[in-house]
């Protein structure tokens, strides 16, 4: 397949298929978001595939030579730091413009926080919302929660260190007081669920926080 999504493991490194370590070893080229964190997985794994940086900053500039290799043949992988790209990540325009050419892609299935996340939550898993990263800016965050408040299935939120302390208490005004757990470090040495009103998280997070976090909060009861 000329290009390929492929996930990478989102904190232990035996967290990857035997097809995504094939698909890597028989590439031409990858694109990664950072050639640092992936060179760590890449010499695990003893695989000596090419690497170049593809991230949220340089993914316009280097879309036209990516599209041009894969038209001229190369197996081209996308990876990300943790995760699968494409979705909070880089990867979902080359994939987009590759559909568009008419290039062949492949996502491969693979290590995502939010499958373990809602489950590890305690909270009613069969119908959830995944949502991203809340906006930065408080009046269009506001909107946003707005926008979602009425949902019945639970709400699926990454969330900052840096910025989960001012985007919980417009949760709060805006949902109430509801059921929720933050899922830290998933699949990590220092993995923790806190399961406890938002209220509660909050005060959990004041009190500093570091690490990747997903936050679930309850639907909409009925």
């Amino acid at each position: 397949m000329p290009l390929t999504l492929v996930p990478t493991p989102i904190g232990n490194l035996e967290d990857i298929t035997l097809r995504a370590l094939r698909v890597l070893k028989e590439s031409d080229l990858i694109a990664c978001e950072d050639t640092r964190t992936s060179k760590i997985l890449l010499r695990k794994y003893n695989i000596d595939t090419k690497l170049t940086s593809f991230h949220l900053y340089n993914e316009n500039e280097k879309l036209k030579s990516l599209i041009e290799q894969l038209k001229d043949g190369k197996k081209i992988s996308v990876i990300t730091d943790a995760g699968t790209p494409g979705i909070s990540d880089p990867g979902w325009i080359l994939l987009k413009r590759s559909i568009e050419e008419g290039i062949e892609v492949d996502v491969l299935p693979g290590a995502s926080a939010i499958i373990p996340a809602i489950l590890l939550s305690g909270i009613e898993p069969q119908n959830f919302m995944f949502l991203g990263f809340p906006p930065e800016k408080s009046g269009k965050r506001i909107k946003f929660f707005e926008s979602v408040k009425n949902v019945e299935s639970a709400l699926c939120f990454y969330m900052s260190p840096h910025k989960i302390k001012r985007q919980i208490p417009d949760m709060i005004e805006i949902f109430g007081d509801r059921n929720a757990a933050l899922i830290r470090e998933i699949s990590k040495i220092h993995q923790d669920s806190i399961r406890k009103t938002l209220s509660g998280i909050l005060e959990y997070v004041n009190n500093g926080v570091k690490g990747e976090l997903v936050l679930i909060v309850e639907g909409l009861k009925v």
